[in-house]
């Protein structure tokens, strides 16, 4: 039915392109938020993210980005953010699947119901916006609302002729380079762009070697359209992309004794550990804007493929790496060995090779109708989104020894032979949303309904074609319906409160026993625009009535990888804030000064109920047990100098410890990463209008912290690095 429905809707979109006459219309469905100047109407939490913002530190690294949003967790892994960690209010982090992933109004993640995690995620250096929507704002996107979602809107078809040209180097034999180049005509519009990344990695190997990556992401993009006086406007846009990355990224931290000598370095036995990924993206969005028509109407076919294999190592002698580095005394001979200290016996190291293959395709249509009565004005919006996805495990282990300090191979292992299966959904999805504007009042009620099949197919690991079929299959049908209503107040002094509620929901994974993720989640606040000073202070509370965990490698323990857990009911609550100012001109100079302050208080995260787990995050809990990555205190001061040639700009971030286990009570150190400050400075000098300098420190006073013991040991924040380059545009 689907291919049916598809090759249909691309023979529509192909035949309703007229080619007429003048002005480019241009398609802007693919921000969520829509109008920039509504951001702070929204009836709930949204923050917009735009050029301005992004183009102040020119970063690449998407967990710097967020780090001014508030409500926004990270937990940092491989220092440089190629594969985030992002949750949204308590949500959880883990791989960022636990909140909705957009690019351009598109589910993102390799396969967003059958295997949310991220391990691919877009180059944030194309990025010309990042939307952040939480509470009733994200039921909408679904189906993960307990947190909410992230939209990263990528470099648009310009208006007219241009091109840009970013390069930056730094240190560790850093490069980067953005480059893109397009133009609109009458009714025909074009971009092709490139981000091109590479760094030799600021961890130290043992044994010498890069431990950094190497990423090539091209995209191009094509738009026929009529123009705006043809009085039926529309036109259809192509999108192609095709990112490879070659990451030399392993699992293996450090000890807490290897860590305070030398947070940086890398055991000799992660040599060969390494990430290789392959993403391709098709797209094509059929857009109808009928001139002086109160109604609107986009459909738009996506068809995403990603492959990755991740060669690294899982265990020696059959103990996982995250209780080797738990427990160093107890496992001193395999310490020895990791460290490449001493040789060891045939075959004690295993290498796994974590090859796997997703696929995420569908079609989603939204149609948009305004409705005014009396001194009411509706703004109604229907959306469906028809979606499948899967991920194909194939994967196999090898089995090395160390020889002074070298790993050497003793025996292969036969593909298919450790893992063989496939995990896929089918999903039907269909939300409903009224903006109800009454004077000063704004009620957006919100409804989304889904139909979720999941399935879970294995294979024998003996079969590797899969000719004797499958050796076992389960299935489950999950079939939900997600409410949400937001309300505003404007008062005449520029002030407005806001409130929400809406039903918090994550779909189980394929297979699973446990229950769906269900919870009531709730907003309250208010918010002041001025022509100066804008601030915001919002209340949030989670209210769990099951919180569900699921083993993947990434959070270490040595759960069943795939596997689910009930936690049963659970509270999280808490406040952000955020304030932003202009002081204009500074006494009788050119030279203005923003502010800017983000702040969150998590004042509670805890489980409600005693329960004992094999998650290993969780393990054996008791009520009154706090969740895990969630500290109580964070926040970023920003300011700025900006002159008419020249700015310069610093972000002052700090985050709390948090526990790495659950548990109460002061924390223990070895379950715990560390408070820390980290200043960041930024500068840019305009030598004309089309050429502009840039230069940029992370880490100024070159902070030292453990930001996660996760997978399996240590791991270190970015030392201090820094980054000069220039940006040319035409």
């Amino acid at each position: 039915m689907f291919k049916t429905f598809l090759a249909i809707a691309l023979t529509f979109a192909g035949t309703c392109v007229p080619v007429l006459a003048q002005d480019v219309v241009r398609l802007e469905e693919v921000s969520i938020l829509g109008d920039p100047d509504r951001v702070s109407a929204i009836a709930g939490a949204a923050h917009l993210l735009d050029e301005t913002y992004l183009s102040r530190f020119e970063q690449a690294d998407i967990n710097r980005v967020l780090q001014g949003v508030p409500g926004v967790y990270l937990q940092e892994e491989d220092g440089l953010g190629l594969r985030p960690n992002i949750g949204i209010r308590g949500s959880g982090l883990d791989r960022s699947s636990r909140i909705a992933l957009l690019e351009d109004g598109v589910l993102i993640a390799p396969a967003p119901y059958a295997s949310p995690a991220a391990y691919y995620f877009p180059s944030q250096r194309r990025m010309r916006n990042v939307e952040v929507l939480k509470g009733p704002s994200a039921v909408r996107l679904g189906s993960r609302t307990t947190g909410g979602a992230m939209n990263m809107v990528s470099t648009a078809i310009p208006d007219r002729h241009a091109a840009t040209a970013e390069i930056f180097a730094g240190e560790d034999n850093l490069g980067e380079g953005h480059l893109w180049y397009g133009n609109s005509l009458d009714n025909i519009g074009w971009l092709v762009e490139t981000v091109q990344q590479r760094s030799d990695g600021f961890k130290q190997l043992d044994t010498g070697g890069n431990t950094g990556f190497d990423i090539r992401d091209y995209v191009a993009k094509l738009r026929i359209n009529t123009s705006r006086d043809s009085g039926l406007n529309h036109g259809v846009e192509f999108k192609f992309g095709y990112t490879d990355q070659v990451s030399d990224e392993t699992y293996l931290g450090l000890t807490q004794q290897d860590f305070d000598a030398d947070p940086y370095r890398r055991y000799a036995a992660s040599q060969l550990d390494q990430l290789r990924t392959t993403h391709r993206q098709h797209q094509a969005t059929y857009f109808l804007r009928p001139v002086d028509a109160s109604w609107t109407f986009d459909l738009t076919l996506y068809n995403n493929n990603f492959s990755r294999n991740w060669f690294k190592l899982d265990s020696v002698t059959g103990v996982g790496i995250n209780s080797i580095l738990s427990n160093p005394n107890d496992f001193a001979d395999r310490m020895a060995w990791l460290r490449g200290e001493t040789d060891s016996p045939d075959d004690a190291l295993k290498l796994r090779n974590n090859n796997r293959s997703y696929y995420s395709r569908g079609v989603q249509g939204m149609a948009g109708l305004r409705i005014s009565h009396g001194e009411t004005d509706h703004h109604l919006q229907l959306g469906l989104r028809i979606h499948e996805d899967e991920a194909d495990r194939f994967q196999h282990d090898d089995l090395y020894a160390i020889r002074d300090s070298s790993l050497a191979l003793t025996s292969a292992g036969a593909p298919g032979s450790q893992s063989n299966r496939v995990s896929d959904s089918e999903v039907t999805a269909l939300f409903v949303e009224d903006r109800i504007t009454a004077g000063a009042w704004e009620l957006t009620p919100g409804l989304r309904m889904e139909r979720i099949r999941l399935t879970r197919t294995d294979y024998s690991t003996s079969d590797p074609s899969r000719n004797a079929g499958p050796s076992g299959v389960k299935s489950n049908t999950v079939d939900v319906v997600i409410p949400g209503l937001g309300v505003t107040y404007l008062f005449d002094n520029g002030w407005r409160v806001l409130g929400g509620v809406h039903r918090g929901f994550n779909p189980p994974a394929p297979g699973s026993n446990a229950d769906e993720e269900d919870s009531k989640n709730f907003e309250l606040g208010a918010r002041f625009t001025g022509s100066r000073l804008s601030a915001e202070a919002i209340a949030f509370y989670t209210d769990y009535s099951n919180l569900v965990g699921t083993c993947t490698a990434s959070t270490g323990g040595d759960c069943m990888i795939g596997d689910q857990f009930d936690g049963g009911a659970a509270t999280v609550g808490g406040i952000e804030a955020l304030i932003s100012y202009d002081a204009g001109l500074l006494g009788r100079s050119n030279i203005s000064l923003p502010l800017r302050f983000a702040y969150t208080w998590t004042g509670v995260a805890e489980f409600d109920n005693d329960f004992n787990s094999g998650f290993g995050p969780w393990g054996e809990v008791v009520a009154g047990d706090e969740l895990p990555y969630i500290p109580e205190n964070q926040f970023q001061i920003a300011a700025d100098l900006t002159a008419q040639r020249w700015s310069t700009g610093v972000n002052l971030s700090f985050v709390d410890q948090a526990r790495t286990m659950a548990g109460q009570g002061s924390i223990p150190q070895n379950e715990s990463t560390d408070q820390h400050w980290v200043l960041d400075l930024a500068g840019r000098y305009r030598v004309n209008n089309n050429f502009e300098l840039f230069g940029r420190i992370d880490n100024l006073l070159d902070e030292e912290y453990v930001v996660a013991r996760r997978p399996a040991g240590l791991r270190p924040g970015k030392p201090r690095t820094a980054i000069i380059g220039f940006r040319f545009d035409l």
